[in-house]
């Protein structure tokens, strides 16, 4: 039987964090307290992603989710990419470092769906589109439930008519790459709470919010708008579990301001606003993953130097008002600051007999 969302003590979801704060130990913790963790297969070679499964397992015996990304599509003319080498080139000379090649892949996207069905992962979640119905029905012959990330009602369209068990609702306030199917320039960018309800008025499939949640109020609001779990990040960025490197644990605990931007992947994402974001995201032309694979080399040595300036600080909205806590300890903080939020709202609503 696949997995129920009604399964959880704790609905709380691990987002899936891909580049590096989602690990193992994290999605172990949050699986302890009761919550669901998730591994994230994007960037990862198959062979890494089946040595993290077969760690968690072997840490918990809760279920858990793997992440995956859908492939990219599109081309992008070559004139575009030298363009952009050029005008980061001497953010590559600071460290040391070469641009790196703008090439295209799918992130082993076959191989990924095929782990997860040898591997009978309890829950396979989609991002940046929909897996077509023939590979739902072969996760459902595995006994993996499949979840799909959508941004407006008619992504969510798209994924209930392929099969999807779940579908998570990212609010542009979200950190991170958002999950458009087609990343255009043309989607209508919706806050969490009117994607909840829009989506909830022609679908009957349980949503996971997710988007700028942070605290047990903010649970507690999207709990009453319509969603079944909801699926943190930024909440669970500054956990000692958490793969979040120094400076940019700083930068979650400042009040810098967030943006959208494509200058780091050439997909439209979230970050705390630096400067490779306020010099680049201009000339980024809309080309991922090309984009991604230009950027590494300067991304990773600005890493190794603990330099936020140059490297994507991924982040949600509220995310100044993240805290540093074991992520076990803060996931059950977390549901008892929704039940006591839950019930002071309740306290405020007259009951059905005192009516005027």
């Amino acid at each position: 039987m696949r997995f129920q969302l009604e399964e959880l003590g704790v609905p709380i979801v691990q987002a899936p964090m891909a580049g590096g704060p989602s690990t193992v130990p994290l999605a172990a913790a949050v699986g302890a307290a009761g919550g669901l963790g998730f591994l994230a297969a994007g960037y990862r070679a198959p062979e890494a992603v089946s040595a993290e499964i077969a760690e968690l397992r072997s840490l918990s015996r809760a279920p858990f989710g793997l992440n995956v990304f859908s492939p990219p599509a599109g081309d992008v003319p070559a004139a575009a990419f030298a363009a952009f080498a050029a005008a980061i080139a001497a953010d590559a000379e600071r460290y040391g470092v070469s641009v790196g090649e703008p090439r295209f892949d799918d992130d082993c996207y076959g191989e990924k769906v095929e782990l997860a069905i040898r591997e009978r992962v309890p829950i396979v979640s989609f991002t940046f589109g929909s897996p077509d119905p023939e590979t739902v029905e072969r996760l459902h012959a595995a006994g993996s439930a499949v979840w799909v990330t959508v941004t407006d009602p008619v992504e969510a369209g798209i994924a209930e008519r392929a099969g999807a068990d779940a579908l998570v609702a990212q609010g542009t306030e979200a950190g991170g790459h958002r999950g458009y199917f087609e990343d255009s320039g043309r989607q209508q960018d919706l806050g969490l709470l009117v994607l909840l309800r829009l989506i909830a008025a022609k679908t009957m499939i349980p949503l996971i919010a997710a988007g700028g949640i942070i605290d047990g109020p903010g649970i507690a609001a999207v709990l009453c708008a319509g969603a079944s779990a909801v699926q943190l990040g930024t909440a669970l960025m500054l956990t000692p579990e958490a793969g979040t490197f120094p400076a940019q644990r700083a930068k979650l605990a400042s009040s810098d301001p967030t943006r959208l931007t494509r200058a780091f992947s050439g997909r439209t994402a979230r970050g705390i606003v630096n400067e490779f974001m306020a010099e680049h995201d201009a000339c980024a032309p809309r080309a991922y993953p090309q984009l991604n694979h230009m950027t590494a080399p300067i991304r990773a040595a600005a890493r190794r130097a603990n330099d936020p300036e140059r490297v994507n600080l991924w982040a949600g909205q509220a995310h100044e008002l993240a805290v540093s806590e074991p992520a076990e300890k803060l996931v059950r903080e977390l549901w008892h600051q929704t039940a006591e939020a839950l019930q002071r709202t309740s306290r405020r609503c007259p009951g059905q007999d005192s009516g005027p």
